[in-house]
């Protein structure tokens, strides 16, 4: 398990999305930090996005992150932008890398776009 102040924005990090319910994700996956260190420090929460390495599940407004030496992913991923969630540091159990910051910066343009800000 990884303690406040060990994940950063932009980390992808296992995460344990069970129990879950209904259409919400399952399982241990990775899932991408999109909060900022400053909200970080101040929330026992991470607000994170799961990725999933189905490339058939993808939506009009996911995005692909192929694998590379930096997010240490083992193939190309979908960021399932829609599926928002903050997570107990309980719940985090590993770091596997880093996300690019054109992918975040894509991350960004699509949270704008989903809240209306």
């Amino acid at each position: 398990m990884l303690k406040k102040g060990e994940v950063k924005y932009g980390d992808i990090l296992w995460t344990q999305f069970d129990p879950s319910v209904g259409h919400e994700f399952q399982d241990k996956r990775p899932a991408i930090v999109i909060q900022t260190d400053e909200q970080l420090s101040k929330s026992n929460l991470v607000t994170l996005i799961p990725l999933t390495g189905n490339l058939k599940n993808k939506l009009v407004d996911d995005i692909v992150i192929e694998p590379d030496n930096r997010n240490n992913l083992r193939g190309a991923s979908i960021v399932k932008v829609y599926d928002i969630v903050s997570h107990d540091y309980e719940r985090i159990t590993g770091k596997i890398g880093v996300v690019a910051e054109k992918i975040m910066t894509e991350i960004k343009q699509y949270l704008q776009k989903h809240f209306g800000i």
